[in-house]
């Protein structure tokens, strides 16, 4: 499965590359890393819509992640791929918001990759 994780901090890539590395080296998980919304959109659009879930942080400087989502859900391909925001703030606001836009998914930071790897599973 291709994954792309989008974060405007960089250690993100460090943290997943290591949760998830048996996923990797068995090549059952593909994660592809944008810094920014801006650059998620460029990367989906070189994917040409490859990317089976997108897992985006909210608040991120530009293109929020709720901006993205919007971007994702109203332009994609059919059928859109599933995202999943993430967010240090899990207040109702961004989580309706996130909900409205069509958020598949709502996870909070610090990332719990052992309920991540879980919510995987189920979409794998």
């Amino acid at each position: 499965m291709k994954i792309l994780v989008v974060d405007d901090e960089q250690d993100v890539k460090i943290l997943f590359q290591q949760r998830f590395r048996k996923e990797i080296r068995k090549g059952e998980l593909n994660f592809v890393f944008a810094f920014s919304g801006e650059e998620a959109l460029k990367t989906l659009d070189e994917m040409q819509q490859e990317a089976v879930l997108i897992l985006s942080d909210i608040n991120m400087p530009g293109m929020s992640g709720l901006e993205l989502l919007e971007e994702i859900k109203s332009g994609a391909a059919q059928p859109p791929p599933v995202v999943m925001m993430i967010t240090a703030y899990g207040d109702e606001e961004n989580f309706n918001t996130a909900k409205k836009l069509g958020a598949d998914d709502f996870l909070t930071k610090p990332v719990d990759f052992k309920l991540l790897k879980d919510k995987l599973t189920q979409i794998t």
